[in-house]
């Protein structure tokens, strides 16, 4: 099953804030060189929505959570209680010359490989199901995870001729038992544990201050 021939995971364990979370998976984009995962967590309630979102769509959220627009397309998802990760593949790596859909579902077969470990039965959606809304986890595309018909796992998708970007959101599931290694270890056999290096994060700082948190980027549609 392993996607990756080696991989570089990161449980970013400090909570941080909506802009430096976008940040940093961002910073991650313009240094990786080898494929990667960071596992990561919201400082307060949060919402994201897709690149091509509307900032309407999410306004009457705005004293009650923390709100960023996302480099990613996809729908808004409500960020707090779930597991969110993000993904990066370099363009040295095989796997980043196959087509989007590929590895969208790949990494979904990992991620759903990890809760059937856990006693989780779930499959993935064959087909889209019709939109009914703007939240993303009210509309199952192809390839999105589901557990009892219901989509517990999504995510988007941003490529550049360095690398891919795979911003995903699990929901609604059991994380225990060491979920979030298990999925990791079903990219890549060779897996081995890192921390956010100093001028990382640096620069993630330097990326929020000048994008996610402006109000230019929140509001641009």
């Amino acid at each position: 099953m392993s996607i990756f021939a080696a991989l570089d995971v990161y449980h970013d364990e400090t909570s941080r804030s909506a802009a430096l979370n976008m940040a940093i998976d961002e910073a991650l984009l313009e240094v990786a060189t080898v494929p990667t995962i960071r596992f990561y967590q919201w400082d307060h309630p949060a919402i994201s929505f897709g690149y091509f979102g509307k900032f309407d769509d999410v306004a009457a959220h705005l004293n009650r959570r923390d709100i960023v627009r996302r480099w990613t397309g996809g729908g808004i998802v409500f960020h707090g209680q779930d597991l969110t990760y993000s993904v990066v593949i370099p363009n040295s790596v095989r796997a980043f010359a196959e087509s989007s859909i590929s590895i969208y579902e790949k990494i979904h077969r990992a991620l759903g490989a990890g809760l059937a470990a856990n006693g989780q039965s779930v499959e993935l959606a064959a087909t889209p199901m019709p939109k009914i809304s703007e939240s993303c986890f009210a509309n199952p595309v192809r390839a999105d995870v589901l557990l009892n018909g219901f989509k517990v796992a999504g995510a988007a998708q941003r490529r550049t001729r360095r690398s891919l970007l795979q911003q995903g959101s699990i929901q609604n599931v059991d994380f225990g038992n060491g979920f979030a290694d298990l999925f990791a270890k079903n990219l890549s056999a060779e897996y081995r544990r890192e921390r956010l290096a100093a001028a990382l994060l640096t620069r993630a700082e330097e990326i929020a201050v000048q994008k996610y948190a402006t109000t230019a980027w929140l509001r641009r549609r």
